[in-house]
């Protein structure tokens, strides 16, 4: 039989053949312009994006904006409340594709009113925003600094504490109480997985439609589950039978928990900058209710054990405390980009926590020969979802 016999030609070189036949078409292709023919004389595409309003000052609007088209586009006019406005446009009046500009336009806003803002390009297209509520836009100072920290505490450390509290009781509880408690912590994990990717999908509707905000979110949401699922794997970690690993699923819960209220924050706090909302006792209280089950959420699973104080308070600081730079971004540097990733890692981590106490719920249920649908199990599951459901009315704004 004939031996076959291998070419003498290097491997990188069969790699390398395509990547240069490619780079060589590219050239081609922008060089000759073949479609130009096609396109004839349409009108460029235009798409502007305005990212966020600013009031930084009496008598003074200022808008950010992107130009998402893939063409040069020219903002020519300026109309504000029906009226055309003189304004002014930093780098300049004509933006590449995919180049920001600030618009500064010197109107006299009034105070606590709404205000339209509509963007004339020198095609005659029009692209508007609304103000709905015209609040000077807080200044970066040391006071405002401490206000929307104080906003990410009402928001996240408080109710989280204050659930935390319910710990000495439910080590009390039977193995059917607990069942419940589980069962209403996977509930209102639902609730959270849910609600954290609605908000994903709104904010991923402000960008651009060249970043595809929701594939990026959702790209996110997987490579987090897929992290978190790694690093369950890992042998101390993996036996969820031991101390350690009930821990471990606590622990798990209380980075979801804290992912979702990051990305509360960054929406909270982006809602006060813009005024639509109101810092009152009320928008406070609800979020106290809304979030109050977090913190017997994340305790539930090691009321078996004694974990110390200090486990406690790091499981408070991980799921409450990224409200604080939450509403701090959320109130001074507001990224819609950056929203969606919080928002998309937050959705992974949740699903992989609900994934996680629902096995820890069908352990249980084995070790006590009962079923993992009992009627205990899913009126946990409907309490979890009712509380998140019920409370969300107080913070909805």
């Amino acid at each position: 039989m004939e031996k076959e016999t291998q070419s003498k030609f290097p491997t990188w070189g069969y790699i390398l053949i395509p990547v240069i036949l490619l780079i060589g078409l590219v050239a081609i292709f922008l060089n000759t312009n073949p479609i130009q023919v096609a396109k004839g004389e349409l009108p460029p595409i235009e798409n502007l994006n305005i990212q966020r309003v600013k009031l930084p000052e009496p008598g003074l609007i200022e808008l950010n904006v992107i130009n998402a088209g893939p063409d040069e586009l020219t903002i020519s006019q300026v109309i504000v409340d029906d009226a055309y406005w003189n304004f002014q446009i930093d780098p300049g009046n004509t933006l590449s594709s995919l180049e920001k500009g600030k618009i500064s336009i010197p109107y006299p806003w009034v105070e606590n009113e709404a205000h339209e803002v509509v963007l004339v390009t020198s095609t005659g297209i029009t692209f508007n925003t609304g103000i709905e509520l015209a609040v000077q836009t807080p200044a970066p100072d040391v006071k405002q600094f401490f206000a929307y920290a104080l906003v990410g505490i009402y928001v996240g450390i408080i109710p989280v504490g204050l659930g935390m509290l319910w710990y000495p009781a439910m080590r009390r509880f039977s193995h059917k109480a607990m069942n419940f408690i589980l069962s209403l912590t996977v509930g209102l994990l639902i609730f959270l997985v849910v609600d954290t990717f609605l908000e994903m999908v709104e904010v991923a509707d402000q960008l651009p439609g060249v970043f595809q905000g929701l594939p990026f979110g959702l790209f996110m949401a997987l490579l987090t589950w897929l992290s978190i699922m790694a690093i369950g794997n890992i042998k101390r970690y993996s036996d969820r039978e031991t101390a350690q690993g009930r821990a471990f699923v606590a622990f798990l819960i209380a980075l979801g928990i804290g992912f979702h209220n990051l990305g509360e924050g960054l929406v909270v706090g982006a809602a006060f900058a813009l005024g639509e909302a109101a810092l009152g006792s009320f928008l406070v209280v609800g979020f106290i209710l809304h979030n109050l089950t977090e913190g017997i959420g994340i305790t539930a699973p090691v009321t078996r054990d004694r974990p110390k104080f200090r486990w406690f308070l790091l499981m408070l600081l991980v799921a409450g405390a990224p409200a604080i730079p939450g509403t701090l971004i959320g109130g001074f540097a507001y990224s819609p980009l950056l929203t969606v990733l919080f928002l998309g890692i937050g959705v992974g981590a949740i699903w992989q926590v609900i994934v996680e106490v629902g096995r820890l719920l069908e352990r249980n249920a084995k070790r006590q020969g009962e079923s993992l649908v009992a009627w205990v199990n899913v009126a946990g599951l409907l309490a979890g979802i009712l509380v998140m459901y019920l409370t969300a009315f107080f913070v909805k704004v």
